[in-house]
């Protein structure tokens, strides 16, 4: 099966970025602002929606 690499590069940058996001938050013990957990939320689910999708013919 072909894999779609500029879906699987974009979904991976939103999952990492993301994560970052949400673990730099909880290590430091500050407050995250809602907008921005709200962002980094979404962006995990649509992070992993593109992985998912990457592949040719795909069922998600």
């Amino acid at each position: 099966m072909a894999t779609d690499v500029r879906k699987l590069g974009i979904g991976a940058a939103a999952l990492l970025v993301s994560s970052i996001v949400i673990l730099a938050a909880g290590t430091m013990q500050t407050p995250v602002p809602d907008l921005l957990a709200g962002v980094a939320a979404l962006g995990l689910a649509a992070g992993s929606l593109l992985v998912g999708m990457s592949e040719d013919d795909a069922a998600v």
